[in-house]
């Protein structure tokens, strides 16, 4: 009997031991991530994934590394999201509008253009993402609606996107439609053509080469610290930080869903943890670096900052909400996107707006009254 007790004691022990065998090896097993971006190793949002990856890194004990590599170093922007659902990459950085060839409502997550026609800025954009069912809808466009093996965050809120750069002044919409733009890819583009802009999409890569050649004269990017490290300044000196093509621009990560499978629980989290931060992160970056860069801008290279012209924004308004219903008519999911987005917005955005304005009326009575009063 004892002999026995002890057989059965000695089985159970040496269960044990391989269990915990296995799972220190599975706690000591190390993932490289290698991110494939859309963004040159200039960008300030190339920057905050590598902080991404640092602090993935650390919160893993190591057992995570990231490599993010540049623009075009293993695939070209376009080709992001094919490469990770193939894995031929694990993971990469874009925008859901760049996929809008694939599915038109791609382009509604990344950027709703004027906040999907009735209002949502970057904030309340993300409120709706985490709290109006917008993150479950997100992550069902790539599993079902384009059916790639990736799981999907949303991780840098960057707009909102300026106007952008152009070869003389504008003053009004009209004097827009003189110029061939640089617009992003997918509905956006439509949107300017609805107005009668000549707008085409370059990668970031191709703005600066295809301006320096006059193929464009007149383009948008991201935001005054990126379009500083790109070098527009170099080329044009007229600059319209309002625009509504991007008024809210989200960056997103993707993994492979292989890849993500394989992770230990506890990594997944570090990971959505990090997404999580670089949000954070991402949104005092904006406000500091871009404010720093209005300054340089203006100061050393004698861009003058102008304020786009007023008729441009009920006609864009106009010509979203035409383009949006044209595509909902169409195509049952991009609606089903579409009214959450104007649910979620009926309810936050005239409560969010008052909140803008107070801060807004802050901002020019401090212009007014307080020590950062210009001189006169």
């Amino acid at each position: 009997m004892q002999a026995k007790w002890w057989s059965r004691f000695a089985v159970l022990a040496l269960g044990a031991m391989l269990f915990a065998s296995g799972a220190q090896a599975q706690q000591q097993k190390t993932y490289t991530l290698r991110i494939q971006t859309a963004v040159p190793a200039a960008s300030v949002y190339y920057e905050l994934l590598k902080h991404f990856g640092e602090r993935v890194q650390k919160m893993s004990g190591g057992r995570l590394k990231t490599e993010v590599l540049p623009d075009g170093a293993i695939v070209s922007a376009f080709e992001i999201l094919d490469a990770v659902d193939k894995g031929v990459v694990e993971g990469g950085f874009a925008w859901t509008h760049y996929w809008s060839g694939k599915n038109p409502a791609a382009g509604l997550f990344s950027n709703p253009m004027a906040g999907a026609g009735v209002g949502l800025d970057q904030i309340s954009h993300m409120a709706w993402l985490y709290e109006g069912g917008g993150n479950a809808l997100y992550q069902k466009l790539f599993t079902d609606v384009l059916k790639v093996n990736i799981k999907a965050f949303m991780i840098q809120p960057m707009g909102p996107d300026p106007l952008g750069w152009f070869k003389r002044p504008i003053t009004s919409t009209a004097d827009f439609k003189k110029f061939k733009y640089r617009a992003p890819p997918g509905i956006t583009g439509e949107i300017f053509k609805e107005m009668g802009v000549s707008a085409v999409a370059l990668p970031g890569g191709e703005i600066v080469p295809a301006a320096q050649r006059g193929t464009i004269d007149a383009a948008e990017w991201i935001g005054p610290a990126d379009d500083l490290n790109l070098g527009l300044q170099t080329i044009w000196k007229y600059y319209y930080l309002q625009g509504l093509h991007q008024s809210t621009d989200v960056g997103d990560l993707y993994i492979n869903g292989d890849f993500w499978k394989k992770l230990p629980p506890d990594i997944q989290a570090i990971i959505e943890t990090a997404a999580m931060a670089s949000i954070a992160e991402t949104y005092m970056y904006n406000v500091a670096k871009n404010a720093q860069a209005v300054v340089k801008l203006r100061d050393q290279y004698k861009v003058q900052v102008l304020d786009t012209p007023s008729d441009f924004f009920p006609e864009f308004v106009r010509a979203t909400n035409v383009v949006l219903d044209r595509y909902a008519a169409k195509d049952a999911y991009f609606k089903q996107v579409l009214d959450s987005q104007r649910k979620f917005a009926a309810v936050a955005v005239p409560y969010w707006t008052k909140i803008l304005d107070l801060y807004s009326k802050l901002g020019h009575a401090a212009l007014e009254h307080s020590a950062i009063a210009p001189k006169k």
